[in-house]
């Protein structure tokens, strides 16, 4: 039988274990200045038949919540406190950065600057566009932590591994939920640049059993069976429909129903057209599990997609008409500047309020 031995004293596998690595790719634990590698061996049993190991406690423990697909209370609780003891303060307001949407971040002030790969037990995000960095400071006044980088299903992340920041940031102490993305409008009246405010979602990965809140429930977190109904704050959508009149970009701001896909292909006409008839608006590949997530924990959600490009519903053959990545980081870019003054302002908003 093989398993694995420690040659250090924090655990990251380079061994033969496929759900982990040493560079983190696949949610590692990375927060501590001498890794671990762990090298096959043979285990030996007693005469009993158990398996002896020759790893301490703390080390089992690691190695377990590396290759979970979810965090136990107890561990997220770990991570909220390495932040907050860090940053010197309690957030009130959560920020995740949708794709080239970075910038939302950077406009914090007084900022701590976390890097994934260096906090405890923190997945690590691949993808272009995502920083993968934790900042926490202030902005308009308030509290707040903004993910430069989310975790996608299709990078190889189990839902609820994708959503867990999110329960991180309740015990942070966070009461808002701001989820921005980059989304394909399927509405004809989009236009490229467009912000859809978010009022609700088709979940279709739920449509297929997947859910951020699968298995055993915590009911420190929330309820076994949460509604969503009214998952989007509707006081916050009537304030930022406000906000952008003043911002003169009312004609580009629409209210709308958002779907997440497993992706990371992009839709077929025939899926795009199947989601245009169950009334969605805009589609992308993510922000749905952490919504679910939010609610479950009774976080207010304010979400947004930023249009960045249509979405064809007829067949054709021309190329330009092909989503593909670089365009849609190009336009968050071109657009990076609306999209923060718009948050930042709401932000104001609930302040004045509180």
């Amino acid at each position: 039988m093989t398993g694995y031995n420690s040659n250090g004293d924090v655990a990251t596998s380079n061994g033969n274990h496929n759900n982990s690595n040493s560079n983190g790719t696949n949610g590692n634990s990375n927060g501590h200045s001498k890794p671990v590698e762990y090298t096959a061996q043979e285990l030996h049993t007693d005469n009993n038949n158990r398996i002896q190991c020759s790893l301490s406690p703390e080390e089992v423990r690691a190695l377990r919540v590396l290759n979970e697909d979810t965090y136990p209370y107890e561990v997220i609780q770990e991570i909220a406190d390495f932040i907050v003891k860090r940053a010197g303060i309690r957030p009130k307001i959560g920020i995740i950065c949708g794709s080239g949407l970075g910038s939302l971040a950077d406009i914090i002030q007084d900022a701590k600057v976390f890097e994934y790969e260096k906090i405890p037990n923190f997945p690590v995000s691949t993808v272009e566009g995502h920083a993968g960095k934790l900042v926490v400071g202030t902005l308009e006044g308030a509290n707040v932590m903004a993910m430069q980088g989310r975790f996608h299903f299709y990078e190889g992340y189990p839902l609820a591994k994708c959503s867990m920041p999110v329960r991180v940031m309740k015990l942070c102490g966070v009461e808002y939920l701001f989820a921005t993305n980059a989304a394909g409008g399927i509405n004809p009246k989009f236009n490229v640049g467009d912000i859809m405010l978010m009022h609700d979602h088709v979940n279709m990965l739920g449509f297929a059993g997947n859910s951020p809140l699968q298995g055993p429930n915590d009911p420190r977190f929330g309820p076994r069976f949460p509604a969503l109904v009214n998952s989007y704050n509707r006081d916050l959508i009537n304030k930022a429909i406000e906000i952008g009149k003043t911002m003169g970009i009312e004609s580009n701001i629409h209210v709308g129903v958002y779907s997440c896909l497993g992706g990371p292909t992009y839709e077929t006409i025939a899926e795009l057209k199947a989601l245009r008839m169950m009334g969605v608006d805009a589609v992308g590949m993510s922000t749905v599990h952490e919504v679910i997530t939010a609610r479950h924990c009774d976080m207010k959600v304010f979400a947004f997609s930023l249009i960045t490009n249509k979405c064809p519903i007829e067949y054709s053959d021309k190329k330009d008409e092909e989503a593909n990545h670089e365009e849609v980081m190009a336009v968050a870019k071109n657009r990076q500047k609306a999209c923060c003054e718009l948050v930042s302002r709401l932000i104001c908003e609930i302040q004045k309020g509180s």
